[in-house]
């Protein structure tokens, strides 16, 4: 079960990531100075990004559970 665990961790890890690169784009997006609706356009855009990377750091995390009540 250590593929399970350690998959599940780089699962974890590649939606930390993607949670960080959502904070980057929020801040880039707000300094940008963009008018309101286009500025609006991009933040859902960073929302449906962070969704993603949290749906997949939630998976790691599940996997990493199931490998270790499966392995102990």
């Amino acid at each position: 079960m250590d593929y399970v665990i350690w998959g599940g961790a780089g699962l974890t890890l590649i939606g930390v990531a993607g949670l960080f690169w959502c904070v980057v784009l929020g801040v880039r997006a707000k300094r940008s100075g963009l008018p309101d609706a286009e500025m609006k356009a991009q933040l859902q855009r960073v929302v449906a990004l962070n969704l993603a990377a949290l749906a997949v750091s939630a998976l790691g995390l599940m996997a990493v559970i199931i490998g270790v009540i499966l392995g102990a």
